[in-house]
């Protein structure tokens, strides 16, 4: 039995063949999956599983050298928009790794998820809690 964090089998295989610059996207329950793009769908109910839990357990087993938000996250949810900005700190401070943060319009965010590998739904249902991560190298 696998002894990391991640235990759904999904996430663990996207995780593993993950190449460099590649874009997983973690989103509300509310956005958008394109057709083809891998969905895999975590929401049981209303906030379960919650957008940052599952931000943690993503970045505990994957290098991230770039995230993409929308622009409204920080304006219409600024609490977990500041509690996103904390985690990757965090990983940034972990890895000794730069973690490059860019921002566009909702709009445009939601192009962006039809270049991503796989979309993680979660239960959340904060407005705009939605990230693009990028995906870099360990070494």
């Amino acid at each position: 039995m696998k002894k990391s964090t991640l235990i759904n089998s999904e996430l663990s295989y996207l995780v593993a063949t993950l190449g460099h610059t590649d874009e997983i996207t973690i989103c509300d329950a509310g956005l958008p999956i394109p057709d083809h793009v891998q969905r895999i769908d975590l929401a049981l109910t209303h906030g379960v599983p919650s957008f940052l839990e599952t931000v943690r357990v993503m970045l505990s087993e994957t290098c991230i050298e770039g995230v993409i938000m929308a622009e409204e996250f920080a304006q219409v949810s600024p609490e977990h928009h500041q509690a996103l900005l904390v985690e990757l700190e965090l990983e940034q401070a972990k890895t000794d790794k730069k973690i490059h943060i860019q921002y566009v319009t909702h709009e445009q965010f939601k192009h962006r998820t039809e270049q991503s590998r796989a979309i993680v739904r979660t239960g959340e249902c904060t407005p705009y809690a939605n990230v693009i991560f990028q995906s870099g190298v360990v070494f």
